[in-house]
């Protein structure tokens, strides 16, 4: 039997790709919007995967029960920078139900915020281990692990609610962004469009370091949008982005949204 969701207006499934449109806008607050998210089914082939991974496990991590469902972001409600990623990795968000932690890509991540003050810690391992961000939310464009880390088009579109109901609960204090990769920019745009930011035309391309300037619909604070490679496995081993890279660009988006770092720890190379 299907659940369904209590909802102001229409309904919908978990399981209709209408979900994600039809239950995001109605989210009051974050945590509010997190817990309906971690509900949805509306990607098949997602939850095929995701599900299929929580089952079947990584030998190292045979004793852990995977998380298995869509991963919510992870920061504070009243966060002023915001970190979009690309999908929650099969191992890694989709075993310990925290974005970014279990696996490489979170090592980097965290590592080079702890560095700038804006996380408690260098590592992320598991809920409860006592990491901490300060001003500063991460969260992704598609909240499902996909196959192979690539989802489709529809997938990102289907998912894009959650997205653009995040960004207005996050506008109030909300100052820049830094998003990693093409595919999260390519979801960001119309995401920033559909919650009354002024997207320049054409649009501005993706590019390590790009800077651009959102103007808001209603005269608020203005939005710095940075581009970053992401921070894959891949991305660090050849070099394409560095510790150093990231630094550099989580730096100046801090700056830009007025954040005021602790104290700088040695950067780990």
């Amino acid at each position: 039997m299907v659940r369904k969701v209590p909802l102001a207006g229409p309904s919908a499934t978990v399981e209709d790709p209408a979900f994600p449109a039809v239950a995001a806008p109605g989210a009051c607050d974050v945590a509010g919007l997190d817990a309906l998210m971690t509900g949805c089914r509306a990607c098949p082939r997602l939850v095929e995967w995701r599900e299929e991974a929580a089952r079947v496990k990584r030998n190292e991590f045979r004793d852990w029960e995977y998380w298995g469902r869509p991963v919510p972001g992870f920061g504070p409600s009243d966060a002023a920078l915001l970190i979009i990623g690309l999908a929650p990795a099969a191992h890694g968000g989709n075993r310990t139900g925290r974005i970014f932690t279990g696996d490489r890509s979170g090592d980097v991540l965290y590592a080079a915020l702890h560095t700038l003050g804006l996380a408690s810690q260098p590592t992320s391992v598991r809920l409860g281990d006592g990491l901490e961000l300060y001003g500063v939310r991460v969260t992704n464009p598609v909240h499902c692990a996909p196959p192979a880390n690539r989802p489709t088009a529809r997938e990102r579109d289907t998912c894009r609610p959650w997205l653009e109901r995040e960004l207005r609960l996050l506008q109030p204090t909300m100052r820049s962004i830094v998003v990693l990769g093409g595919f999260g920019w390519l979801a960001a745009l119309p995401a920033l469009e559909a919650a009354d930011w002024s997207v320049p035309r054409p649009r501005p391309v993706f590019g390590h370091g790009a800077r651009v300037s959102l103007r808001a619909a209603d005269a608020g604070s203005p939005l710095s949008l940075f581009g970053c490679y992401h921070v894959s496995p891949r991305n660090i081993s050849t070099g394409r982005l560095t510790p150093a890279m990231l630094r550099t660009v989580l730096g100046a988006a801090a700056e830009a949204a007025g954040l005021s770092p602790g104290p700088l720890r040695p950067p780990r190379e």
